[in-house]
């Protein structure tokens, strides 16, 4: 048995509660384990697929949940955080039944369950949906802390003063993009902010020396600004309890952002079908069982606090409260299969934490009738009214991305903004795609409306992990979170110009994706009812904004008034025609348009406006009456979405064809740059003219 410490119980922790809390979690990973190592002889639906043990990590994490104790606290976990979400009233039950995969639980059965949530809607400490990707649990904690200054700072709402976000990571996530995206945003924004770092030198087989130079963040971030610093062993509980203390004092008082970092043994594989002995000797194991925290822990309390044989009944208490858990989770029914489709979008009910208050979306909801004879504006214009509008008439819109502010935008759609509206709710962000988007993810659970600019197309992949994170959100944590942000992107080609970089549209990549709406619009009213039903709605969109219109006056078109807002899936008929029917979205619809205007009465010209959802009926409709069918658009023509639709037709319009369905869109082939090249890639008037009359003829 490891010595007692000398120290005595620090008394402002309920260190009974917190000795319960980690045995219980240790008693949870030992029964999961061995029902793992038991497979063959254990029935099949009491094995947990996925298992990911905590043991080494539990009593810092508990502790840490025991300081976590503000109405607008909120943490982001990971896969090894399990023994925080039972400090923070995660059930027994509920801990052991949503692993197994059984109903009810914080994913229905749709998760891994060790991908937890917790919602505390202003009662205690939320814990933010995980994610299955390693790193992606930072930046929307830092989005989540800004949304805490912001409603403290901006919205004068007293019940966020002290309140913070604390985020878990182990040693291997120190290395992505996430943590040090998180850490930019909150050393220089001084945002109420606690990183948690449980440091166990393995990130599955590679150790922290290939993480970070030393094995030790603590050290390497020592002059790191703004950055108050904590290093230590979290299997020593005195220590850890001071550690953490200092650490979450600091952050509540104000005074900006801190970092403590926890050396602690894993004493499991990594995961249930990992074998750590492929990596790892005999001795480096034994060592390990050397630090355990569990008997330090004991040490620490008895006799100081509880005598020996008063542990000894809370071990057997504790013991027989897992097992009624897990004869109780064990006895949930399997989740509804017919309910598999639920909550992709938020069509049914908002959900339990994320986006607007119900009575602010009532307030804000709106008319489809366009005002008439509004002023003629460019796209542009368009654009950045509707967001000036919105921000006027809504306290929680924010306006972010990479020269948003002072500048105005690289298209100048935000210019003026921040000089009206001021700093704190449209502002400049650091060059990181994946802060951008995981920040407003955080943001918008908070109850905010984050509008985020990435300022080309092709410059959101680095922020892919959390694009997916935010669209799956509602669907894997059945309604309990929802992230309700707006994403605005420029793509497609220039003014006489084009390049891979700049002009990529590849909006077919954001319409294949979970739980995203990806608006399209062709001219400067359309762009106004979509952006604002974006800004008012319960889903993530994409609103794309096509370079060329940004560029021109092509697009240009009335005002419709500060209360338009355009549903998304409704398409429009831009001309009406007996012969042919063209489908196109953005800036082909221009092309398609003067295209058409040779042919009299022959082409009907359906305007998609939005591609997630499409207004399937509206182009049946008309294809049952033309026979004909063509799709344009300027993505690639491979799975493009023009795809789509054609497959559609084919399907469902079959009998009322006349001619193959066909499509034109670019080659294969990256957009080019010089003038010559972009014409014989993107479809022009001229060949979109001649694969009309080639159609009609047949």
């Amino acid at each position: 048995m490891a010595a007692k410490n000398a120290a005595s119980p620090d008394p402002q922790f309920d260190w009974v509660r917190i000795a319960r809390t980690a045995v219980a979690s240790r008693t949870l990973d030992d029964l999961e384990e061995l029902l793992n190592r038991s497979k063959a002889t254990t029935p099949k639906e009491h094995v947990v697929q996925y298992q990911f043990s905590a043991k080494g990590h539990e009593v810092a994490q508990v502790i840490l949940g025991s300081l976590l104790t503000g109405a607008h606290d909120a943490a982001g976990a990971y896969y090894r955080s399990r023994p925080l979400l039972l400090s923070l009233g995660l059930s027994l039950e509920d801990a052991h039944g949503s692993p197994l995969g059984r109903a009810g639980g914080f994913s229905d059965g749709r998760d891994i369950g060790v991908v937890c949530n917790l919602p505390r809607p202003g009662s205690g400490c939320t814990v933010l949906p995980m994610s299955g990707d390693v790193g992606s649990q930072y930046t929307p904690v830092a989005g989540w802390a800004q949304a805490v200054t912001y409603h403290r700072d901006v919205l004068k709402d007293e019940s966020y003063e002290g309140a913070i976000g604390v985020v878990l990571g182990g040693d291997g996530s120190v290395a992505t993009n996430g943590f040090w995206s998180a850490l930019t945003m909150a050393t220089t924004l001084r945002l109420p902010m606690l990183f948690y770092i449980e440091d166990n030198d393995l990130g599955i087989s590679v150790r922290g020396a290939m993480q970070t130079p030393g094995a030790n963040i603590a050290r390497n971030l020592q002059s790191f600004g703004e950055l108050f610093i904590r290093d230590g062993d979290g299997t020593n509980p005195d220590e850890t309890a001071r550690l953490l203390a200092e650490c979450v004092a600091h952050v509540r008082s104000g005074c900006g952002a801190a970092l403590v970092h926890l050396t602690v043994p894993r004493l499991n594989s990594h995961s249930g079908p990992d074998n750590q002995k492929g990596y790892r000797t005999d001795e480096e194991i034994a060592a390990d069982f050397t630090r355990d925290p569990l008997p330090k822990l004991k040490a620490y309390l008895v006799p100081a606090l509880m005598t020996a044989r008063a542990w000894d009944d809370m071990m057997r208490s504790v013991d027989d409260e897992v097992r009624a858990a897990v004869d109780a989770a064990r006895a949930r029914p399997a989740p509804s299969a017919a309910e598999v489709g639920r909550f992709v979008y938020g069509d049914e009910e908002a959900a339990v934490m994320g986006g607007m208050p119900a009575a602010e979306r009532t307030r804000l909801r709106g008319t489809d009738k366009p005002s008439l004879g509004g002023t003629v504006l460019r796209f542009q214009e368009a654009v950045r009214r509707t967001l000036d509008v919105e921000l006027a008439a809504n306290p929680r819109v924010l306006v972010f991305g990479e020269d948003v502010g002072r500048k105005g935008g690289v298209h100048l759609v935000t210019e003026g903004l921040q000089k009206k509206h001021g700093a704190a709710r449209v502002f400049d962000t650091s060059l990181s795609e994946e802060g951008i988007i995981g920040r407003a993810s955080g943001m918008a659970i908070a109850g905010l409306v984050p509008v985020t600019e990435i300022q080309f197309r092709k410059y959101a992949d680095p922020a892919a992990e959390q694009l997916n994170n935010l669209g799956t959100m509602r669907w894997r944590t059945r309604n309990r979170f929802a992230a309700p942000v707006i994403v605005r992107m420029p793509g497609g080609f220039g003014k006489d110009v084009g390049d891979p970089w700049h002009s990529l549209s590849d909006e077919v990549r954001f319409a294949h994706a979970y739980g995203w709406h990806v608006a399209v619009p062709s001219n400067a009213s359309d762009a106004v009812g979509l952006l604002r039903a974006a800004m008012r709605g319960l889903d993530p969109a994409i609103f794309f904004e096509h370079r060329s219109l940004l560029m021109t006056s092509d697009g240009s078109a009335p005002y419709p008034g500060d209360e338009y807002v355009l549903p998304f899936g409704r398409a429009r008929v831009v001309r009406e025609g007996t012969d042919l029917t063209v489908v196109t979205w953005g800036a082909m619809v221009l092309r398609c348009t003067e295209a058409a205007e040779r042919f009299g009465g022959a082409v009907e010209l359906i305007d998609l406006r939005t591609v997630a959802p499409w207004d399937k009926a509206a182009v049946l409709a008309s294809v049952e009456k033309t026979g004909r069918c063509l799709v344009v658009h300027e993505d690639n023509l491979t799975a493009g979405f023009g795809a789509e639709i054609a497959a559609t037709v084919a399907s469902d319009a079959f009998w009322h064809l006349d001619a193959p369905v066909q499509r034109l869109a670019p080659a294969d082939i990256p957009v080019a740059y010089h003038t010559d090249l972009l014409n014989a890639i993107v479809p022009t008037v001229e060949r979109i003219g001649e694969r009309i009359e080639a159609l009609v003829a047949l």
